[in-house]
């Protein structure tokens, strides 16, 4: 296991992290767009984004597994190549689904930290190796979390040097999941094998075997608070929306 430094915990600790960027809540400044990023670094705070590959390959900045939410396009995003991908648009503006490098780039690299969410899918190893090299190049602060245990093995395995974290969710929340599956999921119960440094768990309460891991150093981040009275002492840091916070706390 890496063993963390209180140093090293310091520069992702205390800090309000835009959920998908400072977005608006009527999408006019979308989430996950270039200009959401820039927003939240202009005004300083960290961020959190979602990366996963198009079908020809290409690392980008995305939430959702379908298209049709935000782009109103029926398919997943690996169904599409990057050009296909950039004649879509976010929320009918004129922002378009970026490349995670630059989102890197808008957001620079002297600005609040970021974290860096894989979603999970059929090509896990490609897009974590990606991603490990995308990251080996930027400049600036970062760690990456995954609701899948086994991307955050991965980091654990393949990049022990990068700051990881787990996601995670009271069990009800995990549709489709066979018993025992939510259980252990919402548990963290797979941190004896990958080891994270923190775990974001959603903005409720949360299950004794988190607090118990806080207690031995993990830290444990708030996602996703809609009010500033989130409760900052339970948490070492919080991913928010449709407010402004402090950049830190």
């Amino acid at each position: 296991m890496t063993k963390r430094s209180e140093s090293e915990k310091a520069l992702f600790s205390h800090w309000n992290y835009a959920h998908r960027g400072l977005y608006s809540k009527d999408q006019s400044v979308p989430e996950n767009s270039l200009t959401a990023f820039r927003l939240a670094a202009e005004n300083g705070y960290g961020a959190e984004l979602d990366v996963q590959l198009t079908k020809d390959g290409y690392v980008v900045v995305f939430h959702d597994d379908t298209l049709d939410r935000v782009c109103k396009v029926h398919g997943l995003v690996s169904d599409y190549t990057l050009n296909e991908l950039r004649e879509m648009r976010l929320y009918g503006t004129e922002e378009k689904i970026p490349l995670f490098t630059d989102v890197l780039e808008a957001f620079g690299k002297g600005n609040g930290p970021l974290i860096v969410e894989l979603k999970t899918g059929k090509r896990n190893a490609e897009l974590c190796e990606k991603t490990r090299v995308i990251l080996s190049k930027y400049k600036g602060v970062f760690c990456i979390e995954s609701f899948d245990p086994t991307i955050v093995l991965w980091f654990k395995k393949n990049a022990p040097e990068i700051f990881r974290g787990q996601l995670a969710t009271m069990k009800e929340d995990y549709e489709g999941q066979k018993w025992p599956l939510p259980t252990l999921l919402s548990n963290c119960c797979f941190s004896f094998l990958n080891q994270p440094d923190f775990i974001a768990y959603r903005n409720c309460e949360r299950p004794k075997a988190v607090l118990r891991a806080r207690k031995k150093g993990v830290l444990l981040v708030a996602w996703t608070s809609h009010e500033p009275e989130v409760d900052q002492v339970k948490n070492d840091a919080v991913i928010f929306e449709y407010y402004r916070p402090e950049p830190r706390f």
